[in-house]
């Protein structure tokens, strides 16, 4: 691959001109995402609960049901991006965060790669909300969340992927 030519240059993501030389020799032009990464924070209150959220997102226009989620400072610890997006989305501080999985987003246009972290220990506190934030705090039960996904309520794709592979693999 030959270096690629910055299209656009964000200050969360950039797009990129690269060649791709395939094994046959042909080369193809492709338009790429680069972005740092985010986390997406799957917050399980102590009486079982998941804490979701209602998110306005400009790119769809209209709220999603998602988890809190966030993207990734330079240089910062993926946890302690959890650790953040979760307070100021949710109000909730964790006493232990951990690490379930990571996973590609769209990998045919973007390298973003997402972190799914599982907070528990919950405290309750303020939010801290960036300007142009539009959340409400959305707690259900297991069988609740399942209910949003079976009737697709929940469409996002990261909240799918925490949720159902908890579900399956990790927790009840």
């Amino acid at each position: 691959m030959t270096t690629p030519e910055i299209l656009y240059q964000g200050w969360r993501f950039r797009v990129e001109r690269a060649v791709q030389v395939t094994p046959d020799g042909v080369e193809h032009v492709r338009q790429v995402i680069r972005h740092p990464g985010a986390v997406v924070i799957l917050p399980l209150l102590d009486d079982g609960r998941i804490c979701l959220q209602r998110n306005f997102r400009v790119a769809v226009g209209r709220k999603l049901i998602e988890l809190p989620a966030g993207t990734l400072e330079p240089n910062e610890d993926p946890a302690e991006t959890a650790r953040r997006e979760l307070a100021e989305e949710t109000g909730y501080r964790a006493g232990r965060i951990e690490h379930v999985l990571t996973f590609w987003m769209s990998p045919g246009i973007l390298d973003e790669r997402m972190h799914l972290y599982l907070a528990r220990d919950l405290q309750a506190g303020p939010t801290a909300l960036e300007p142009g934030e539009d959340i409400e705090t959305l707690l259900c039960n297991w069988d609740e969340a399942m209910g949003l996904i079976r009737r697709g309520d929940i469409q996002d794709g990261k909240t799918l992927v925490a949720l159902l592979h908890y579900r399956t693999f990790v927790g009840s």
